[in-house]
């Protein structure tokens, strides 16, 4: 009994001592993620003046233009993933040491901005199989060896911004189109003398016309389900906004072209004998990207798809290039395959910037992406997390009075939200929560909010370098993003035909209250 006694007396004595605990480091929650009998994890975040919540993105600009200036396009290999978590820091620190904001709400922000990019990672890594394999099968170039005498080079812009406009708009995915046909055309319009700003520009251009208005697009998709619209009357609503800006692109293309001198005859010449010195050219390579096409017909996944394209280029890898193979593997051609779907390869063709072009990184050739990824994930993160991002976009939307200034926000918005997470697909659901019960409140149609969405996020990503879009298309294309930029016509007109449309008022109706 006396046993039984003092063992209930330590029991109470230590439930004691951890009920102690347990409300000492719910106090301390700020510091520490540990109270596992709290059940609401929400925590509502504190009022931060705009002009303080620029000071981390401030921070972010400021390091990225010196990096830039010291790395130039070593930037990526490091030190901007370095900045992007600096950043990072400062708005942990100010959120936490000036505002109060508890740690595990920042945490949580930054593990959901982190558990979105999942499916963009892998994609990624396949992509790099897939650019890799269709290299070295002999599929890209075989497409530049027939590209460069087909293609006439006075309208070879305008032809590569439709050819990958049609492709992505089948796919549904810019992505996938600039890995597969992007690649060819960057190879083909080197050989005619163009640079490589101008010809990425052409293909991004149409990559992300396809991106935005294909059914099959995810971010079509997201934009029309975060404003409630349904997808084929958003796709519909889309097209006075986009028609307008691609049709303006494809003009400037071809006269860029136009006014091209073809000074690449001779290395188009070069380019040819390379190509034939090393690769056997046949136009049965071609079945891989029509088998690809198939793929995409069944609307597979698009990891799945990508994976069945790389597996299928590795097939005809080993039977079209064995000597490749085994140059590769040094002998051993499943060590060559092997290789060639995760690691860096090189071949001498005897000219140095065909080198270039086929030249190839496979998965691991992502992995500086991945980081970047992870990076602009959780600045992103600790910007929601600590409130700033909201303190910011009600900033702006305290100026909101009509149709011209909440169009204007909301795409302003967009492009902000792309620099601040990073991310495309948070750019979108940010956008489109943000400013929903406002469209709402006002008076406009949803669809109004998910195509100006759409305007903004969805094209402008690829212009920011630590986007995981701007990022993907500079390392695939291995073009830097601010050289490519100021070519990407469409991605910079649609923003602002959103806003010209929105100022007109064409087509823009307010909902009657019941």
């Amino acid at each position: 009994m006396l046993l039984i006694n003092n063992v209930l007396k330590w029991l109470q004595k230590y439930a004691f001592f951890l009920f102690r605990k347990k409300c000492f480091l719910h106090v301390r929650k700020n510091l520490y993620f540990c109270s596992a009998m709290e059940k609401d994890n929400s925590v509502s975040s504190p009022r931060i003046h705009w002009a303080i919540a620029l000071i981390p993105l401030a921070v972010l600009v400021a390091l990225q233009v010196l990096v830039i200036r010291e790395f130039g396009s070593d930037a990526l290999d490091g030190a901007s993933q370095t900045v992007l978590l600096i950043a990072a820091a400062v708005a942990v620190a100010m959120g936490m040491l000036f505002f109060k904001v508890p740690w595990r709400q920042i945490d949580h922000a930054i593990a959901n901005n982190v558990k979105t990019i999942s499916g963009a990672i892998l994609i990624l890594f396949l992509i790099g199989a897939v650019a890799g394999s269709w290299m070295l099968s002999g599929v890209v170039p075989t497409m530049i060896y027939y590209g460069m005498q087909i293609v006439d080079p006075s309208v070879f812009l305008f032809v590569a911004c439709m050819v990958c406009a049609l492709v992505s708009v089948v796919t549904g995915s810019s992505w996938t189109t600039v890995a597969t046909i992007g690649i060819a055309l960057m190879g083909i319009g080197t050989a005619h003398g163009y640079s490589m700003g101008w010809t990425a520009g052409a293909i991004i251009s149409g990559a992300y016309f396809g991106d935005k208005i294909s059914p099959l697009s995810d971010t079509t998709v997201l934009a029309s389900s975060v404003g409630e619209v349904p997808l084929f009357k958003h796709i519909k609503y889309m097209l006075i906004t986009t028609v307008p800006s691609f049709t303006i692109a494809l003009i400037i293309f071809l006269v860029a072209s136009l006014c091209h001198a073809d000074s690449g005859q001779i290395q188009s010449a070069e380019f040819a004998e390379g190509l034939q010195r090393v690769f056997n050219i046949n136009g049965w390579l071609l079945l891989v990207p029509l088998a690809t096409g198939v793929l995409i017909a069944l609307r597979l996944p698009a990891a799945i798809i990508l994976f069945l394209s790389a597996a299928i280029a590795g097939v005809v890898m080993l039977v079209a290039q064995p000597d490749i193979v085994n140059q590769i593997g040094e002998g051993n051609a499943f060590r060559g395959l092997m290789t060639t779907y995760y690691g860096g390869t090189s071949l001498d063709t005897g000219n140095e910037i065909l080198n270039s072009l086929v030249q190839t990184r496979g998965m691991r050739g992502m992995l500086s992406t991945v980081f970047l990824i992870f990076c602009a994930s959780a600045f992103g993160g600790a910007m929601t997390g600590t409130g700033m991002i909201q303190s910011l976009t009600a900033a702006l939307a305290r100026g909101i009075s009509g149709r011209r200034s909440l169009v204007t926000t909301t795409v302003g918005t967009g492009l902000f939200a792309n620099m601040v997470t990073g991310d495309q697909y948070l750019s979108i659901v940010l956008t489109g929560n943000i400013y929903k019960k406002l469209y709402k409140e006002k008076g406009f149609e949803g669809r109004l909010l998910s195509r100006s969405t759409e305007d903004s996020a969805t094209v402008t990503s690829v212009l920011v370098p630590w986007n995981t879009c701007g990022m993907t298309q500079s390392l695939v294309l291995h073009v830097p993003t601010l050289t490519y930029l100021p070519y990407c016509f469409f991605n910079i007109i649609s923003p602002l035909m959103s806003i010209t449309v929105a100022m007109i008022g064409y087509k823009i109706f307010r909902v009657e209250k019941k």
